[in-house]
């Protein structure tokens, strides 16, 4: 964890102390070293931050290209352990840069639904997790966050005025398939791993993902 990330981390505690209400749920199942693969449901852009400050290890991310537009935003992503991903498309070169972390046994975060949900509830994943997890072969952590939909502009990030929970759910793997994969299969993986994180959400919130 290198001091501007820790840096963050304690600014970003202190706040969070101070103008919200912070429930974290299930620390106990965070690995406190090895490869991690975190995969979490995306309401809001301050649910990247709300994750990492449950976590006591640096959790390395994708963030959108546009984030690194300017000089002073590309230094500030770049210093906290974040890689810049394109969203229109498949992104190979975020796709080996995931799986190079993971194999220099860091904690990566990734949102499987690319986008902000605009209702709250679940969007259907991107094929990316799946492919990553059978080709990584790293432990899947699910995470579930719920109330930072209301934290709506980036500015109100230091002042959320708002109750916010995370659930952090229980490691698991993908098996290894052999042979040449396939999109379908991909796809119902990346599922199967939306799945586990719906789990943990309260049933308003499971949207594509609902039983």
């Amino acid at each position: 964890m290198n001091p501007f990330y820790r840096f963050s981390l304690l600014f970003g505690r202190i706040c969070f102390f101070l103008f919200a209400k912070l429930e974290i749920e299930g620390k106990e199942n965070i690995p406190p070293k090895g490869p991690l693969l975190v995969v979490c449901n995306h309401l809001s852009n301050a649910d990247p931050p709300i994750v990492m400050m449950a976590f006591n290890r640096q959790l390395f991310s994708l963030a959108k290209k546009e984030l690194f537009a300017n000089i002073i935003s590309r230094w500030f992503f770049s210093t906290v352990g974040a890689f810049p991903v394109n969203r229109d498309g498949n992104d190979r070169l975020a796709l080996r840069w995931v799986i190079q972390g993971l194999s220099q046994d860091k904690a990566i975060i990734i949102f499987p639904e690319g986008n902000r949900s605009k209702s709250g509830a679940m969007i259907k994943a991107s094929p990316g997790i799946g492919y990553l997890a059978i080709k990584s072969q790293a432990p899947i952590l699910p995470v579930a966050i719920t109330g930072s939909e209301k934290i709506k502009q980036i500015w109100r990030l230091p002042f959320p005025f708002c109750s916010l929970k995370v659930r952090i759910g229980t490691a698991f793997t993908i098996p290894y398939i052999e042979g040449r994969l396939n999109g379908p299969l991909i796809q119902d993986i990346a599922d199967t791993i939306m799945i586990r994180i719906a789990y943990l959400l309260p049933p308003n919130y499971r949207g594509s993902y609902s039983p």
